[in-house]
């Protein structure tokens, strides 16, 4: 297998059961709906050997001037050739003039270095069946007409216009959220995913707010497997173990500017944190 010449052509639905199997060889958890999930909203790429899909890696565009480059899977038989930065590269040359985000592991730093990417910062990994909590009688769960201002609390937080990915979300997720005057003013979403629930994006102005979000989702799901994914500053770490949340792993934040500089500048609202991600 290792001597046949690699193609690379772009990802579209008839490669998805295969790139399940390679996600499982690397034992993540993604269902073939959490893939379908993300090709929805990206550009991805499949590198075949002959008939067999050896690698994988998806550019997913927030707008014109963001992206997040994630599925980066290589083969166990093919690595150490040269297919991740090959795989990568072309992801990049997809992204065009965006800056682009991405989650690494440490064996993978060395790569992603070499190749722009500096780091920015980390992500915990939390996962488990939460302990049984009070429902934050503040927290509510969306009603009809509430989408647009939930698009809008992402951009402001982010920085990007991640309306796509927050669409497919108003179809697959549940969100919940604070009001002040009746306005929305933090959400959180959690949907199916792997082998239980996903709690993210979660944007809220200050810890209390998260903590609230956070506790009325994980209220309405006991007895269920949850994860959560948040930025090691976010110092939410403890508390999450101390509703039952425990550690399973670390991720590094990366980043890699676009030749657009002024446009590829996030423009967040510093009054809004994006304190968990949907997407890496």
């Amino acid at each position: 297998m290792t001597n046949q010449a690699i193609i690379l052509e772009n990802m579209t639905p008839k490669h998805l059961d295969s790139a399940l199997d390679l996600s499982l060889q690397v034992q993540w958890p993604h269902r073939r709906e959490d893939w379908e999930l993300v090709h929805s909203i990206s550009q991805g790429i499949a590198a075949l050997q002959k008939d067999s899909l050896v690698a994988t890696v998806m550019m997913t565009p927030y707008g014109d001037d963001a992206a997040t480059i994630n599925m980066v899977i290589v083969d166990a038989a093919m690595r150490g050739r040269g297919l991740g930065r090959k795989m990568l590269e072309e992801a990049l040359a997809k992204a065009g003039d965006r800056t682009c985000y991405l989650v690494a592991t440490q064996e993978g730093l060395p790569l992603y270095e070499k190749v722009g990417f500096a780091a920015t910062g980390e992500t915990v990994q939390h996962q488990g069946e939460p302990l049984q909590v009070e429902v934050p009688a503040h927290v509510k769960w969306t009603e009809s007409g509430d989408y647009a201002r939930v698009v809008a609390l992402d951009r402001a937080a982010s920085g990007h216009d991640r309306s796509a990915l927050m669409e497919i979300l108003a179809e697959r997720a549940r969100f919940a959220v604070i009001r002040d005057n009746g306005e929305i003013q933090a959400f959180a979403a959690i949907r199916t995913f792997g082998r239980g629930l996903v709690i993210g994006p979660v944007v809220a102005r200050n810890a209390s707010e998260a903590k609230a979000l956070i506790d009325f989702l994980l209220a309405h799901h006991q007895g269920r497997f949850v994860r959560i994914d948040s930025d090691v500053s976010t110092d939410l770490s403890g508390w999450l173990i101390g509703r039952g949340l425990n550690q399973a792993g670390r991720g590094i934040r990366m980043r890699r500017p676009g030749s657009a500089r002024k446009k590829s500048e996030p423009t967040h609202h510093r009054n809004y944190a994006l304190v968990s991600q949907a997407l890496g």
